[in-house]
């Protein structure tokens, strides 16, 4: 390791060789970093996993503008919204075709006492092109009273379920103790609001939700003209329905926005945002202590080069090279250790917890810029000492 940091800094490795020396306070330090960085990596892929279980619904359906109701939150958390509002879209001029979506959560119960709450979505099976490619070929099937698409990263729900499924055999559950059958399957996964997803048709949904009324959807689901604007069309839309009641939103920004409102103002995303600054700055603390010790330890020797002619930046590029080994090696550790980890939390909970590579490369470079602040604070007393005063 000598070798190689001389041949890379083109002089003798001195802050390695301070921080090799005592080995104990090496590892220590090491710890210390890795543990800020296992930290780091928990808060964000849980927060990476609430983002992605907030989006993922949005996979399953198709459309240009979303129309909802001001009551609602996000896609899943929404109010109801007029079923008239449609026919009002449709005479809006580049309105191509429109259809309600309803979305609720039932209650799954199967024959071995277990349960799961699933989010439920109520489609138009006449109108597949508002539906993923996925689901809309499953859909005429769906016209059979009474059936379903079980999501297969449902929590709560034997992986022989799906295995009968996959063969074609149809498996019955109970919801609100009447009976309803799977016959397929899709794959959205579980999230923080729900343990799994549901895809029926609107008339199921609305037979297995008696308090809901087809006359009051969760949205709203439009299609433009080709080659009209969908800005446009949004625009005019906004014209014609009760801004009071009624939001349009073209649905990649809707899908935006609800990230934003479950990462800034639900309590769940704010947790964990709260939770990576709390691992910074003990990333932070911990580096800096260990700096500090060591340019304490060593004051007298950083004094006698004060006294030969060596500058600040000398100084500065030492502790900046013990800072730049601390957050390479101690990454390293915490890295392997939350990717482990990570999946150990998906397989348990079914939540879409994965370790990307932009992610990684974000804790890293924030790991690196850390410990150089770190550096760059525990080097002030050094900066202010008098070689005189230090013999």
């Amino acid at each position: 390791m000598s070798r190689f940091l001389t041949w890379l800094f083109g002089r003798l490795p001195i802050g390695w060789l301070q921080l090799s020396h005592n080995k104990t306070r090496l590892a220590a330090a090491l710890a210390g970093v890795a543990f800020a960085n296992l930290l780091v990596f928990m808060q964000l892929g849980i927060l990476g996993a609430l983002n992605n279980s907030t989006v993922a619904p949005y996979t399953l359906i198709r459309g240009d503008i979303l129309v909802s109701s001001t009551e609602g939150d996000t896609l899943t958390d929404s109010g109801n919204i007029a079923r008239t509002r449609m026919f009002q879209a449709l005479g809006i001029a580049g309105v191509k075709s429109a259809v309600p979506l309803y979305i609720g959560t039932l209650p799954l119960s199967m024959g071995d006492g277990t349960s799961a709450a699933l989010l439920t979505f109520g489609m138009d099976t006449a109108q597949p092109e508002f539906a993923a490619p996925w689901v809309a070929r499953e859909l005429d099937a769906l016209n059979i009273e009474s059936t379903a698409l079980l999501d297969k990263g449902s929590r709560g729900v034997s992986a022989s379920v799906f295995e009968r499924l996959e063969r074609g055999e149809p498996y019955a559950f109970e919801i609100n103790g009447r009976t309803m059958t799977a016959i397929g399957t899709v794959d959205v996964g579980g999230g923080f609001l729900a343990d799994g997803t549901l895809v029926v048709s609107d008339q199921t949904f609305l037979r297995f939700n008696p308090k809901r009324s087809g006359g009051a959807p969760s949205h709203i689901l439009i299609n433009v003209d080709d080659g009209a604007s969908v800005q446009t069309v949004k625009t005019r839309l906004e014209a014609a329905l009760p801004a009071e009641s009624v939001k349009v939103q073209i649905m990649q920004d809707a899908a935006a926005a609800d990230l934003a409102f479950m990462s800034t103002e639900r309590p769940t995303g704010i947790i964990f945002g709260f939770g990576v600054l709390i691992g910074i700055i003990v990333g932070i603390v911990i580096v800096y202590q260990v700096l500090s010790t060591d340019v304490a330890d060593h004051l007298k020797e950083y004094a006698t080069f004060k006294a030969m002619g060596y500058d600040q930046p000398f100084f500065l590029g030492i502790v900046f090279e013990e800072a730049l080994v601390l957050a390479i090696f101690g990454f390293i550790p915490g890295f392997l250790a939350s990717s482990v980890l990570y999946k150990a939390l998906a397989s348990v909970t079914n939540l879409p917890v994965e370790m990307q590579a932009g992610t990684a490369i974000l804790v890293f470079f924030g790991t690196l810029a850390a410990c150089t602040l770190s550096g760059a604070i525990a080097t002030r007393r050094l900066a202010a000492a008098d070689p005189a005063d230090l013999f």
